[in-house]
């Protein structure tokens, strides 16, 4: 049965990091305007935003 689970894990998250990918590219393009609009807000929103993402992606590639 854990062997189970882990594989619908598995194809759950081969799903997945096609998304975040694209919520990543997303994000450090908000991020690249911001820098450049000089909105510290937002880089700062933008830098949490990747920083979670990442963990995620880490939690998915291990």
């Amino acid at each position: 049965m854990e062997k189970v689970i882990q594989t619908l894990k598995r194809k759950d998250g081969e799903r997945r990091i096609p998304v975040l990918k694209l919520e990543i590219d997303y994000e450090l393009q908000t991020l690249f305007d911001a820098i450049q609009a000089e909105e510290q807000e937002q880089v700062e929103e933008s830098k949490g935003r990747l920083e979670e993402l990442r963990g995620e992606w880490l939690r998915l590639e291990a």
